[in-house]
């Protein structure tokens, strides 16, 4: 393969990425949430499916950063993630269910997922446009956090349990992917590429 056609495959790939800046929140995320592991035993199979979030997103960053890092956007990345960080983790040391290590942890975990995806829309922002690819790994994890709501409404009808950090911080999250949500159904299912309006 000549060496500029190469160049475009790699620039290609570039251009329209995942946000590894996302990738080191979420990985944040379930470390702060899966803490419970060193203090509580639920079952082998909580256990091991904790353990494969906290891994599966590591070895997700580790892919961008050091094995694919030719591949990985670094100019259209650019969102300062500890202006996600810091806001999270202040609120969760303010607003929580219990002032525990753990309970502070949880809620700073439930904070800052809803707001984890905020590098990866800014970065389809910068770009204007985003792969297919790309387009349905982002439905589907707004479609996840939307299934979240449907099971908090339902456990509220036949199980009176109500989490308000849970409902507001998932409400917060699903607000932030309307937009996207829109132009998936309108572009992208349609079979075009997801395009930003100008």
């Amino acid at each position: 393969m000549p060496a500029g056609e190469r160049k475009r495959k790699v620039y290609n790939c570039r251009q329209f990425g995942i946000s590894g800046k996302s990738q080191i929140l979420f990985s944040v995320v379930y470390t702060a949430r899966y803490l419970d592991l060193l203090t509580a035993y639920v079952s082998a199979y909580n256990t091991i499916m904790k353990l494969v979030f906290i891994a599966a997103s590591y070895a997700t960053v580790y892919l961008m950063y050091v094995k694919f890092k030719a591949t990985y956007d670094h100019n259209h990345d650019t969102f300062r993630i500890e202006f996600l960080l810091i806001p999270t983790l202040i609120l969760a040391l303010l607003v929580n269910r219990e002032f525990t290590a753990l309970e502070v942890l949880w809620t700073f975990s439930i904070y800052l997922e809803s707001v984890a995806i905020l590098p990866q829309l800014f970065l389809v922002s910068k770009t204007g446009e985003a792969e297919s690819i790309t387009s349905h790994y982002l439905f589907a994890l707004g479609s996840y956090r939307g299934l979240y709501l449907l099971n908090w409404i339902y456990r509220y009808i036949f199980e009176e349990h109500f989490e308000p950090i849970a409902v507001i911080a998932g409400v917060v999250q699903t607000v932030l992917y309307c937009d996207f949500f829109y132009l998936y159904i309108t572009k992208v299912l349609k079979g075009k590429k997801l395009q930003l309006p100008a």
